[in-house]
């Protein structure tokens, strides 16, 4: 059949020809249809732009505390047959296998659990894992890394798409969006001259702190604080008197599993100790995933950030 003239019937009757083309031409479009829905279910557009066919979807290793939250909240948990060290919630994800931290995979240990799907943050590695990973019969889909709450909603969408549940993903971004505004709209509340000045330490050992472009920058950011660090890109180790010019008023951490960091701990380091933060013992520790994982309850690490640091004015004890 001629593509560019794809239905000349020029020797049937005007009426035979006219039911022969809207008969045919009803058919083109139910089958364009079709395929276009076929498409839709089975190739998804990650992260990166390459376009993932996803045929299975039933043995899923999820790598992200992100992606595990959001396979979770759209109703798919049980389908994760393994996860990475990172994540940690919900409590089900406990009793689920690991495959160790996200960025220094093992690729034959991934491939051993015979996952048929791997949902995975865009900044999985190491390189050399990632491609073997790759050269597997196993569609992998790397998931947006994106500090924002529209970013949220990006990786809900695709998650969604992936699992077969878009309906299920427009609910929950519906809702993640909600609660993230009022959560970054309690910033709204505190007065310019009063936003204090935070510093997020990844460790204390070599004080390394988050910069511009890190989630823990941006996180700081809708919680009404100011970053100091934030004239720096990525994580950077500061000095002790770079520290002494910056003033943090407050130390923000990651809780380190064991009840710590402590006041104690933190502001007995010499280059903490002549700090305003140090003179109000201002410690402020949350959990890692929950702070700074950009997925489904960051609203809630807002809104618990703001509080703790503005008490006061947003009208909530800090707990």
């Amino acid at each position: 059949m001629d593509r560019a003239e794809p239905f000349r019937f020029l020797a049937s009757p005007p009426s035979l020809f006219r039911s022969r083309a809207i008969a045919r031409t009803a058919l083109f479009c139910l089958l364009l249809a079709s395929l276009t829905t076929l498409a839709a279910a089975g190739t998804v557009v990650d992260a990166t732009g390459m376009q993932v066919s996803v045929t299975g979807g039933q043995r899923i290793v999820t790598l992200g505390s992100d992606v595990t939250e959001i396979v979770y909240a759209l109703g798919a948990g049980d389908r994760i047959v393994a996860l990475d060290r990172g994540s940690k919630f919900p409590a089900a994800t406990s009793s689920k296998p690991n495959v160790g931290y996200r960025r220094k995979l093992s690729a034959e240990g991934v491939a051993g659990l015979s996952p048929d799907l791997i949902i995975a943050a865009e900044d999985i590695g190491p390189p050399d894992a990632v491609d073997v990973l790759k050269s597997l019969a196993v569609p992998i889909v790397l998931v947006p890394e994106d500090n924002s709450p529209q970013g949220i909603v990006r990786k809900i969408a695709l998650v969604a798409e992936v699992l077969g549940k878009t309906e299920e993903g427009k609910a929950l971004a519906a809702k993640v969006t909600a609660e993230f505004d009022a959560a970054a709209s309690l910033a709204a509340k505190v007065a310019p001259a009063n936003r204090k000045k935070v510093i997020f330490f990844h460790g204390l050992i070599k004080l390394t702190a988050a910069g511009a472009g890190t989630s823990a920058n941006a996180i700081i950011g809708y919680a009404g604080g100011i970053n100091p660090m934030r004239e720096v890109n990525g994580y950077k180790a500061a000095s002790e008197e770079k520290l002494v010019e910056m003033a943090p008023d407050v130390i923000l951490m990651m809780g380190d599993g064991n009840g710590g960091p402590t006041p104690e701990q933190v502001f007995a380091i010499p280059a903490l100790s002549t700090t305003p933060a140090a003179a109000n013992r201002a410690l402020v520790v949350l959990d890692g995933a929950y702070m700074i994982g950009f997925g489904p309850r960051t609203a809630e690490a807002v809104r618990d950030l703001a509080e703790a640091l503005y008490p006061e004015e947003i009208g909530t004890p800090a707990n």
